[in-house]
């Protein structure tokens, strides 16, 4: 009592002419639909062409077929009765043994369509009038979403509240078609004629998610920095589109449930813009000119301030010079990304040998060269 699969897989011209009347998607349709009536169609006009396009009621008989990427969704009366997410050939039979209600395929739909199926499965008898819908299970893309105002969140990396206007897209999945109609999908949609797009902007359900997204976005990007696994860097932002995605959809499903409620998920996103506020444009600043002196790239700036500064002592003739370059030294390195070691004080400016004491020892640590060496000492010594 339901549907029969007379072939799966991808369908060609060769079922198309051997059922001369049949229902599918119809043509026309946007990337964004999410859920539509079948549309009988058959062969007398040419294969592919929609003989009555405002019927959706098939009966004993009828044929069906499910194309690659959709889903077939039967109902009697506002109940579900049968569902299809194999694509292949289907035949209803009210009256047939072998016939089933569920096609669930082997993707992430099968254990969520059955558990759904489980709860609300139509209880009586399936009546020989159904009324047969599709729903997309692809990616639907387009999705967008943006903030007029700052919005604000605990970044753990610069351990202060940052805030940003950000704009963006997504795109969303049904990852179970049956809590998507019986909870999310108005009535009026499931009508001849009606598609139901989250891009709509005359769509309130749609609209409500986009609100929702908008309500979810500064826990989305707290979820984010403060990932260890993400560096704790809001930079990568709008270089990882699965990654802020499922932070976003995380963010979403604690506050919404649009999973298990409503059997949506996020799956993508792409970052169009992000313009921080006033503070924090001047943290990351601070930030940039940090990392830009950490590491090698700071001990390499601080031997060649060095070195300027040695070379620039012993033109002058001072020992002072010598001695202002070691306390500087010693102060950068109690930076902890500038570890270079730090040479002692120098030795009183009237002792010679203190002098070639304090060049020897730089000169063993790399802080100058032979050459400066060679003119410190003759300088120290009168030569």
């Amino acid at each position: 009592m339901g549907l029969l699969q007379a072939i799966a897989g991808s369908i060609g011209g060769t079922l198309a002419d051997q059922w001369k009347d049949f229902y599918t998607v119809p043509d026309g349709l946007p990337a964004t639909a999410a859920l539509f009536a079948a549309v009988p169609r058959g062969t007398n006009a040419g294969r592919g062409s929609n003989t009555r396009s405002s019927s959706n009621i098939i009966s004993n008989g009828s044929k069906i077929i499910v194309p690659e990427g959709y889903g077939l969704l039967l109902f009697q009366d506002g109940a579900i009765t049968g569902f299809a997410a194999e694509p292949g050939g289907y035949e209803w039979r009210s009256d047939d043994l072998n016939s089933k209600s569920i096609f669930s395929g082997d993707g992430i739909v099968d254990p969520l369509i059955m558990q759904s199926w489980e709860r609300f499965k139509f209880g009586g008898q399936p009546g020989t009038q159904q009324a047969a819908f599709f729903v997309s299970l692809k990616e639907l893309p387009d999705n967008r979403f943006g903030t007029q105002t700052e919005i604000y969140w605990d970044d753990g990396f610069l351990n202060t509240q940052v805030g940003a206007v950000t704009r963006g897209s997504y795109t969303l999945k049904i990852v179970d078609p049956i809590l998507f109609v019986k909870h999310f999908v108005p009535a009026a949609y499931l009508q001849a004629g009606q598609v139901f797009d989250f891009t709509d902007i005359d769509n309130a359900a749609a609209s409500q998610l986009f609100n929702e997204v908008v309500g979810s976005l500064a826990p989305a990007f707290s979820l984010y920095t403060n990932d260890p696994g993400k560096g704790n860097r809001i930079t990568r932002l709008q270089q990882d589109s699965i990654g802020f995605a499922k932070s976003l959809s995380d963010a979403v499903e604690r506050a919404y449930q649009w999973k298990s409620d409503r059997g949506l998920a996020i799956v993508k996103t792409a970052i169009v813009s992000i313009e921080y506020d006033a503070n924090t444009r001047e943290l990351l600043k601070t930030v940039q000119r940090a990392d830009a002196l950490s590491g090698a790239r700071g001990n390499s700036n601080l031997q060649a301030s060095v070195a300027a500064g040695i070379q620039s002592a012993g033109e002058t003739g001072g020992a002072a010079g010598v001695m202002g370059i070691g306390m500087a030294t010693g102060m950068l390195g109690g930076i902890g990304s500038l570890q270079q070691p730090v040479a002692p004080a120098a030795a009183a400016a009237d002792d010679p040998i203190a002098k070639l004491k304090k060049a020897k020892e730089m000169l063993d640590l790399g802080l100058i060269t032979q050459g400066d060496y060679d003119a410190l000492k003759a300088k120290a010594l009168g030569l």
